[in-house]
């Protein structure tokens, strides 16, 4: 075989090579960086991905933080220096899972529309914009990434929903992502009234992209429903239970849920 006739790399391919990645020095701008190149590259391997290997569970991650239990994280204030670094730690955390969480989806399931490996590649890229934005402001004040202790909450369930792609729609980016609509507003009421204004903007554009990406969350979930012949809202309840998924708690942020494309049935069925 000449080196004329090696087939490109794909864009999923290079999203799984991005997952693996280890150092977010890398795997950051890589990310940002392939979604601008989108139109440069094949969108499929020559070969399908291998849907689900045992060995492909886990996605690249630097030594640091060190991941401890959910209740192994101590409750973090933004009314400390330390404690406001910390929080600030917690956030820049779940993005980064965010980050993996998005290109595990680009890369792990076969035979879905090309746009919705666009999609989440997008939600990919932007996921990283958020980390990068959370990273600077953490280094303005004195810590790094990995300075503190952190938890994996979000990715054991990616873990669970890796063999079945309607799951993971259901229970990740419309559930788990989900409580950062609600989460989201409260949190910056607290460094607004600490201080920090630069994280009040941060939370800002972090709140308006995710609600694009729960609704691309939703807009999948329901495609992917109609084409198994499945019932959207009676079906979340079966995978929410087949699954372990978290029971969600008010306060509800229902404007941004509205406008993240859920229905006023299931706004009803969370209260």
């Amino acid at each position: 075989m000449t080196e004329d006739s090696i087939p490109p790399l794909s864009l999923r391919s290079r999203a799984r090579a991005l997952w693996a990645e280890c150092d977010p020095a890398i795997k950051v701008p890589g990310t940002q960086a392939l979604w601008v190149a989108r139109d440069m590259h094949p969108l499929h391997p020559a070969q399908p991905c291998q849907t689900h290997p045992a060995e492909a569970l886990a996605p690249g991650r630097p030594a640091k933080p060190a991941l401890v239990p959910p209740k192994g994280v101590p409750s973090r204030t933004p009314f400390t220096p330390e404690g406001r670094a910390a929080l600030l730690h917690a956030i820049a955390h779940i993005e980064f899972n965010a980050i993996n969480l998005a290109l595990d989806a680009v890369w792990r399931f076969d035979g879905l529309p090309d746009a919705f490996y666009l999609d989440w590649l997008r939600v990919a890229s932007e996921e990283a914009h958020h980390f990068s934005l959370l990273r600077e402001h953490l280094q303005s004040l004195g810590h790094d990434y990995g300075d503190f202790d952190a938890h994996d909450g979000l990715w054991l369930m990616t873990q669970r929903t890796s063999a079945d792609a309607v799951a993971r729609m259901a229970l990740v980016p419309r559930t788990l992502e989900a409580r950062g609509l609600d989460a989201t507003p409260p949190l910056q009421a607290k460094f607004e009234r600490a201080g920090d204004l630069r994280a009040v903007e941060i939370l800002s554009v972090i709140l308006r992209d995710e609600i694009g990406h729960v609704a691309i969350g939703n807009r999948w979930y329901r495609w992917l429903c109609e084409q198994q012949g499945l019932d959207a809202v009676s079906h979340y309840a079966v995978l929410a239970e087949r699954y372990g998924a978290p029971r969600l708690r008010p306060p509800f942020n229902l404007e941004a849920r509205r406008a993240a494309g859920f229905t006023n049935d299931e706004l009803t069925l969370l209260a």
